[in-house]
């Protein structure tokens, strides 16, 4: 490799893939700012991450090429970042492309002043003339020509974007109002309705393709079903759920689900796999199981988590970030099948999986095939003459030998960062599948990843970090990373019973509070307050592929009010939700997990507390029941720290005890569990 860059001392896997590229890349950083100003040259700044196909694509065409690298570097200062360690430079800078062309995507490509500021920008460009875009080298030589030669009307559109960028910060925000007035049950109806308006009644999910999870959208129409026995709800979350499941998006022989479908039929997959996806897939499928109790569920489950440990799992106990789309520079190589492999690996049983598995000679997806199924399995068990118990165990035979003869292939490449949020994000579908599922190791992975977070990522005053690799954690945490932490801990907390989870979620909420809120809204930003190298504090409140650090932070704030009689956090809760409530009516899909709050506030919540000798070994038979609704505490000595579990009986030979409570009055205690699950 005749070519290094200042990226060869990063430890991101996205970054260190560029090290080697003709163009003199930098990290951003104090030195590549710092050249910008003392050369004034504007900044390019590429936007990408590890598992993005169409970023190698460019990579390979113009970043790789010394012609195109050497006017990169007589003209810019060019900045490579990977948008998962800085996700706050990549929420601004995409929101700056988008504001200027109407559309956003990676890789991300934008060019600012030398003081940081955005004036012009664009994704994916060719390195000749093609989809009607300009080539790579036009626009680099257009923007060369426009600073040199229009230098005040580019400062004067810079500053003009940042200004809108500031403004935008508000989006979606209405003055406060009577909480009132949005926590109804008819609001709630009328939130399930925006939503099964844009639903795909024959393939599940929403809208059109290309099609995304959309987890908190199912997860809302679950639980509005749950509250007020909607079937229309609950069949387009199940629908939803059933095709994905059987579709390509899924991966049918190893778990795992990979990041969107290209088309309606879930079919067509982009084939990377990310560690966020697959947490909040667990999550709504394990409230699935909770409601239905139907074994695909289940299976669903305990598949994708058995891919996360075989593939995702540091051996310190982190989870990594991702897996590419790409082997051997071909999108889903490593996934797909022709019927010819299929007949060789598996001979006799061959046409039988075929005929399960949508696999043919022609292929269902670019001459190939991908893994999916098209009719129940019990249709082609009774056309064959076998019972479905036996084909299914013929089927697992095969995938068995599949899987295998897989693991020979060159593999996706792995992102092998750890970051602390989505981390937290995988702990939490640990804790929701062990409550479905009752799996002791659900509850031990979440706790020791846990304690590999705070040996890790945790800092020396109440800072943690957002990544983690090579035994370096760098980079203060953001909101979602503390926001999801916290979530983390509540679930912690109601899986094992062990109060000192939410005395660390109080904790965190507090540093939280002191050092990301935004004192004239309520609302945080996304950035810490002594960050200085972003030039707007962002806040997000809108749920993108991951939930908003503020809907989150809302969450925790209502549920950590009730835990310890804070009632000033359940007005601040409150507040956040009625400020964004037009638009959680009006685009729920958009403000799902506002949606879910608002839905919370609406049913109120159950307080549920087990005292008594033997306290603990009573939580998994309420876990198991769908309460979506529900504080859970247990506390076998009286430790005089949380108020739901005050005066309740104490005492040496105080026999198991089961409250059930609305702000903090609770009707007299049950002494069987039976009996307290017969009243939620």
């Amino acid at each position: 490799m005749s070519h290094t860059n200042q990226l060869i001392n990063e430890t991101s896997p996205y970054l260190l893939q560029h090290a080697h590229n003709p163009v003199n890349w930098y990290p951003w950083g104090e030195e590549a700012l710092t050249r910008a100003r003392a050369e004034d040259k504007p900044i390019l700044v590429s936007i990408g991450y590890a598992a993005c196909h169409w970023c190698h694509v460019m990579e390979r065409e113009s970043f790789e090429d010394v012609a195109t690298a050497a006017i990169m570097n007589d003209h810019f200062i060019n900045i490579k970042i990977d948008r998962e360690e800085r996700p706050d430079l990549d929420h601004i800078y995409m929101d700056a492309v988008q504001a200027m062309t109407g559309s956003g995507g990676w890789p991300l490509n934008v060019f600012l002043t030398p003081d940081s500021k955005p004036f012009y920008g664009g994704t994916y460009f060719p390195p000749q003339r093609a989809y009607n875009r300009a080539s790579w080298k036009e626009i680099l030589e257009a923007v060369h020509k426009g600073y040199r030669e229009r230098r005040e009307e580019i400062l004067a559109q810079a500053e003009n974007l940042t200004a809108h960028l500031l403004s935008a910060n508000g989006f979606g925000v209405q003055q406060p109002g009577a909480a009132g007035a949005l926590f109804t049950k008819e609001q709630l109806q009328t939130i399930a309705g925006n939503l099964l308006a844009n639903a795909d009644t024959e393939w599940g999910g929403f809208g059109k393709a290309p099609k995304f999870p959309q987890t908190f959208s199912i997860q809302y129409l679950l639980r509005h079903y749950h509250f007020t026995q909607d079937e229309t709800s609950l069949n387009q979350a199940l629908l939803s759920l059933d095709k994905m499941i059987d579709g390509g998006i899924y991966d049918q022989l190893g778990g795992g689900f990979a990041r969107y479908s290209t088309d309606n039929e879930w079919l067509a997959p982009h084939f990377e796999k990310m560690l966020y996806d697959n947490a909040l897939l667990i999550n709504v499928l394990s409230e699935a199981w909770q409601i239905t109790h139907l074994p695909q569920y289940a299976r669903a489950i305990q598949k994708t988590l058995a891919f996360i440990e075989r593939e995702m799992l540091d051996q310190e106990g982190g989870f990594y970030s991702a897996l590419d789309a790409d082997s051997e520079g071909v999108e889903g190589k490593f996934y797909v099948w022709s019927l010819e492999e299929i007949n060789r690996v598996l001979g006799e049983d061959a046409a039988m999986f075929a005929a399960c598995y949508d696999v043919s000679e022609k292929g269902n997806w670019e001459h190939t095939n991908i893994l999916r199924v098209t009719r129940p399995f019990g249709y082609i068990a009774e056309e064959k003459g076998m019972t479905t118990e036996a084909l299914e165990t013929k089927l697992a035979q095969c995938r068995t030998l599949l899987l295998h003869e897989r693991s020979t292939r060159i593999r996706p490449q792995l992102d092998d960062k750890i970051l602390l949020g989505w981390n937290a994000l995988m702990i939490t579908a640990y804790a929701k599948a062990y409550a479905a599922l009752g799996e002791e190791a659900y509850r031990d992975r979440a706790r020791t990843s846990m304690a590999f977070l705070e040996t890790r990522l945790a800092g020396k005053e109440g800072n943690w970090f957002h990544t983690y690799k090579n035994g370096q954690a760098r980079i203060p945490a953001f909101l979602d990373d503390y926001a999801y932490l916290v979530q983390a801990y509540i679930h912690l907390q109601e899986m094992t019973g062990q109060g000192e989870y939410l005395l660390k979620a109080r904790d965190l909420t507090e540093w939280v509070i002191t050092h990301f809120e935004e004192p004239d809204t309520g609302f945080y930003f996304y950035t810490h307050q002594q960050q200085q190298d972003v030039i707007v504090r962002k806040k997000e409140v809108y749920d993108g592929a991951v939930p908003s650090g503020n809907a989150v932070m809302a969450h925790n704030l209502f549920y950590l009010s009730i835990v310890f009689n804070r009632p000033a956090w359940a007005e601040r809760s409150e507040g956040l939700a009625v400020a964004l409530g037009n638009a959680i009516t009006k685009h729920p899909g958009s403000f799902g997990v506002w949606a879910m709050l608002v839905q919370l506030m609406t049913e109120g919540m159950l307080e549920i507390a087990i005292t008594g000798q033997q306290a603990n070994t009573f939580l998994c038979p309420v876990l198991e029941r769908f309460i979506p609704n529900k504080i859970l505490q247990t506390e076998e000595t009286n430790s005089g720290i949380f108020p739901l579990l005050a005066g309740k009986g104490w005492g040496k030979d105080a026999e198991t005890a089961f409250y059930l409570c609305k702000n903090y009055a609770c009707q007299a205690p049950f002494f069987t569990i039976d009996a307290l699950l017969a009243k939620v």
